[in-house]
């Protein structure tokens, strides 16, 4: 790669993380793959090589069904970090079949369209309260008030977390993400350690009591399960219902803030949205393309793979690039622009393949939620201070967001 590309690829970068857009395009400009010496990673910025290496069996989220570290020639992971990568390894986002088949089996059953559209009626009522609670305030931080605790609510819910034990979930779960961003620094690896023990410690607690006495919950489905047969070891277990909080609400959090930011910096398409809550599904599409939560996936190259002329060697990690895909002007036209009645949205915020979000469905329902009642109950909500941008590139999102009723 040149000078010129890692200058303007950059994720460490404040000027970067505030807007990554514009490098992207350079990015796409210069090629389909292009290997990345900071991370060690081979990027792959556009939209159809993103959509299709997603679906690509030659590619993995592990290697360790094939190879042993040494024979695909990674080092082992620390040995202090074991915690981490035990309770990672074993959930289904970084398992290949016929592991990965197995657990979202199971796991599928509890994310039926039946099963989801029932929460509907929960979900809406949780975000009228909770804008409720804003709107009586005066305003306050749409991060905090909204956008967190209605997905964690719902996730919590769903797999059986009493109300009273769910305050340290949020702060485990962002400890445990912070081993996903670029070259992770070691405090970050020792939070997501300490996140990792503390987790499973609680759930195999929980899954003691809910063995004792069963619930209407999914912990209590999996444990079922497992008694019927289809197994699951209590590490998949305990390593699925972690991925399940994580995956459930991050994506949602930051889909939030990021879209109402990017609202209120578009008050032409505000004003479009608040004169027609119709276009509330088609917005959240648009606001998931337009500032996209996860940005970059990870795949292991499991065999040799050709892009454009360039073979990417087995052993060698690409980076999916979903942020940039989804501004990709071979197949979004205008793609810098905001567009809340744009029709053909093939955005892959959600990834696809093996691995695309199983709770897709349900952060819609959430999403929808939120933005519908903070649309009827107040219509009048305005930014009140410009927000800070987390200091990651992975899972892109905002410290906070600063609203008041005007």
């Amino acid at each position: 790669m040149s000078a010129r590309t890692e200058l303007a690829f950059d994720p460490w970068d404040a000027a970067f993380l505030a807007d990554p857009y514009p490098a992207y395009a350079e990015l796409r400009e210069r090629g389909r793959v292009l290997e990345y010496a900071p991370t060690g990673q081979w990027l792959v910025p556009r939209h159809a090589d993103v959509s299709a290496l997603l679906r690509d069996r030659r590619l993995g989220r592990t290697y360790q069904h094939r190879f042993t570290h040494e024979e695909f020639g990674r080092p082992a992971p620390a040995p202090e970090h074991e915690p981490f990568h035990t309770l990672n390894d074993h959930g289904m986002l970084d398992l290949e079949p016929p592991d990965h088949t197995r657990i979202r089996r199971l796991v599928s059953k509890a994310f039926t369209p039946r099963t989801v559209e029932g929460l509907r009626p929960y979900v809406e009522r949780l975000a009228g309260e909770l804008v409720d609670r804003l709107v009586r305030r005066g305003g306050g931080d749409l991060l905090a008030d909204v956008a967190e605790p209605l997905p964690v609510a719902v996730i919590a819910e769903m797999l059986g977390v009493p109300e009273a034990d769910r305050a340290p979930l949020r702060p485990w779960s962002a400890d445990i993400c912070g081993m996903y961003e670029l070259n992770p620094s070691q405090e970050a690896a020792d939070k997501a350690v300490r996140a990792s023990v503390e987790f499973s410690d609680y759930l195999r607690e929980l899954i003691a009591q809910r063995r004792k006495e069963p619930g209407d919950d999914l912990i209590s489905g999996l444990i079922a399960a497992h008694d019927e047969g289809d197994r699951l070891t209590e590490q998949e277990m305990i390593s699925t219902c972690v991925l399940l909080l994580n995956a459930g609400h991050e994506a949602t959090v930051n889909a939030t803030v990021n879209g109402w930011y990017a609202l209120f910096r578009n008050p032409g398409q505000l004003a479009i949205l608040r004169g027609d809550h119709s276009l509330v599904p088609a917005a959240i599409e648009e606001l998931m393309r337009y500032d996209t939560p996860l940005q970059l996936f990870e795949r292991w190259v499991l065999d040799d793979i050709e892009i454009d002329g360039v073979v990417v060697p087995r052993g060698a990690e690409l980076a999916l690039l979903f942020g940039s895909a989804n501004h990709d002007p071979a197949v979004f036209s205008d793609p810098e622009r905001l567009d809340l009645t744009r029709g053909d949205n093939p955005h892959i915020s959600f990834s696809a393949g093996i691995h695309y979000c199983i709770g897709a469905p349900l952060a819609r329902i959430e999403l929808a939620a939120s933005m519908r009642a903070l649309l009827e109950r107040a219509p009048t909500l305005r930014l009140a201070a410009e927000p800070r941008r987390k200091p990651n590139f992975v899972i892109r999102g905002l410290e906070g967001l600063s609203v008041e009723i005007a």
